[in-house]
């Protein structure tokens, strides 16, 4: 739901009375944990004010104002939906507002929808008409009661502060029904258009039917690969995911045309896009005809990719490879390198079975750098779960600088996963001492649900519940247990899987998912475990859990992670991962937690999870509410 809503004369009532921004400020502080920043405050001051006054100025006093609006499925928020009735049908009628307080921008050359701003240095950022147009076809493709009504919504971008002629160069990016440009200088054109869009009446019933709305689910990323690379765009990037596209367009067409090269870092949290931003961008370089591959350190991964986005099509599974695949390429053969989960990079392509003659003298992140002409890479330093990974932001800076090359970094901020819970990200990381301040209680925020079993039959059924219910639901667990190879007898055939995952206090014993790349006795292979329907009846590893998404996670922590006298307790005997218990100890601990915060952050819409320690269960239910 918004921060605050309240018909436009109200907001001018309450900026009036200097409480908008406080009571903005107290609705962020129960939202998020934490207090809005200053310039955020100084914006709610300054634009929302200009806002509502235009508004009431075009006789729209009336008209609801849905203040920070979220953008269904992402922590994104627009700064303001205005909701009405269009003046011509009665039917409801919807303005996405983007407001800036900017006064000076210049374009980003070579690039038609990046600008960088007066006083905020030379940072790309998204043209605000794009960002509105974005909004607006987010919003249209998620929100139930806009499908096949999407002329119900439209959207500006109001400079409030600018003059047409301060920003005369963003007016070059064409203008539509979602994207609209006004200025302070051009407030009686804005006016006119709101007039056009919403009748001087009441927009509370329009407003009503957007809240409480069940929303459409995300276009799950396997889902629509195939689509995405061989036919057409099915991924509406918004802020910070379209900068990084643009920026890597960018970085292509003047490599094109210049002996030039420049590597792209982008950076974000469990579903923040980075896996849709590679998809969006392999699928415009091929239609293109630039020489593009897609890399990963992940066979579960790279082979889903390969079988769903291929379709069988051999020319279209090439295009997905592994970190070890550039030993001996040619330096810069290729236009671009996706380097997708870019935190599993690892010290050297070399390993046992490598032959002599293809063993490599370089970093493996120097062999991903000297691929190609713009080398991208999308990473989430919290998931780093192994010995030896290294693909952390200052390492790919420091190989790229030993070569003289430029970087540009992207943070992405949005959040896809987990509901578009940021709150819940941010619960996990202060659960598991990634971040500071330390675990909090889980009070909910309406995008994302928490539960703490009693016991693992009781953690099994919730999650079964849920794939009755028609969603995807899996349950993953630490590495504590031995993964036995499937049971054959003496004529070799399939007699079924090992339960491993024995635990006797409760009588529940599941086995882990398939070991090898092929599917045996209907249990499908450890590579489509996550995607495919017959993945349920097995736990699930971090290996083959790391990159996917299900709407459902179910995690049992085992007893290499305890909880004593208010600490975490990281127990290296009782983890059967012999690569990570080989670790130092402060090692091991980063690394458990860092796995723990990987397979609590896969689903979508809810986690349930189980302790097998009964402190450790204590204390998490403590943290989280009952039902």
């Amino acid at each position: 739901m918004s921060l605050l809503r309240m018909s436009a004369r109200t907001l001018v009532q309450e900026a009036a009375a200097n409480k908008l921004v406080e009571d903005l400020g107290a609705q962020f502080r129960f939202a998020y944990g934490y207090d809005a920043g200053e310039s955020e405050r100084r914006s709610w001051g300054s634009s929302l004010p200009a806002l509502a006054s235009t508004l009431l100025d075009a006789g729209l006093g009336d008209v609801e104002v849905l203040i920070e609006y979220p953008v269904p499925l992402s922590s994104y928020r627009v700064d303001a939906l205005l909701a009405g009735a269009n003046p011509t049908t009665g039917e409801p009628a919807y303005v996405v507002v983007e407001l800036k307080q900017w006064t000076e921008v210049s374009p980003v050359p070579d690039s038609e929808d990046l600008v960088t701003v007066n006083g905020m240095g030379n940072r790309a950022l998204l043209h605000p008409v794009a960002q509105v147009r974005r909004y607006c076809d987010h919003i249209a493709d998620f929100t139930k009661s806009l499908h096949g009504r999407e002329h119900r919504i439209s959207g500006v971008a109001y400079l409030h502060n600018a003059t047409d002629f301060g920003v005369d160069q963003l007016f070059d990016l064409a203008s539509d029904e979602q994207g609209q440009l006004f200025t302070g200088s051009s407030k009686g054109k804005f006016q006119k258009y709101l007039g056009e869009r919403l009748a001087p009446a009441s927009g509370a019933s329009a407003a009503d039917s957007l809240h409480p709305e069940a929303i459409a689910p995300s276009k799950k990323l396997m889902a629509v690969a195939a689509e995405e690379i061989a036919d057409r765009s099915q991924f509406n990037l918004l802020n910070e995911q379209q900068v990084a596209y643009s920026l890597v367009m960018r970085a292509v067409q003047k490599a094109k045309q210049s002996d030039f090269k420049e590597v792209i870092v982008v950076t974000g949290g469990p579903g923040s896009g980075k896996s849709v931003i590679a998809l969006e961008l392999l699928g415009e370089l091929y239609r293109n005809n630039f020489t593009a591959l897609h890399a990963t350190g992940s066979k579960s991964f790279t082979t889903t990719l390969q079988k769903v986005a291929g379709r069988g099509t051999l020319r279209v599974q090439k295009l997905f490879k592994y970190f070890n695949n550039f030993t001996h390429v040619e330096r810069n053969g290729l236009d671009v390198l996706l380097c997708d989960e870019a935190h599993r990079i690892r010290e050297s392509s070399n390993h046992r079975f490598t032959r002599k003659d293809k063993r490599s003298d370089r970093r493996q992140i120097e062999e991903l750098l000297d691929a190609a002409r713009v080398p991208v890479f999308l990473l989430d330093e919290h998931q780093v779960v192994r010995p030896g990974e290294m693909g952390a932001v200052r390492e790919i800076d420091a190989a790229a600088k030993a070569k003289g090359l430029t970087v540009r970094h992207v943070d992405l901020d949005g959040q896809f996963r987990c509901g578009g819970s940021r709150a819940y990200e941010e619960w996990v990381l202060r659960l598991l001492g990634l971040t500071s301040g330390g675990p909090v209680r889980w009070e909910g925020d309406g995008l994302f649900k928490v539960l703490v079993a009693e016991t693992p039959q009781e953690f099994e059924s919730t999650l079964r519940s849920r794939q009755g219910e028609g969603l995807n639901a899996r349950m993953t667990a630490g590495f504590c247990w031995p993964w036995s190879e499937p049971v054959v007898d003496d004529e070799k055939r399939f007699n079924g899987l090992v339960d491993d995952v024995s635990l006797p206090e409760w009588d529940w014993r599941r086995p882990w998912n398939v070991q090898g790349d092929r599917s045996v006795g209907g249990y499908p292979s450890k590579n489509m475990w996550a995607t495919d329907e017959a993945g349920f009846s097995q736990v699930g590893c971090i290996y083959t859990a790391q990159g996917f998404e299900y709407d459902w996670g179910g995690v049992i922590i085992g007893p290499d992670l305890v909880w004593r006298s208010g600490a975490w307790v990281a127990d290296k005997k009782s983890s059967k991962d012999t690569v990570v218990a080989r670790a130092a100890q402060d090692e091991f601990a980063h690394l458990i937690r860092n796995t723990y915060k990987v397979l609590l952050t896969r689903g979508m819409q809810g986690t349930v999870i189980f302790s097998t320690d009964r402190e450790t269960r204590e204390m998490l239910r403590g943290l989280v509410s009952s039902g």
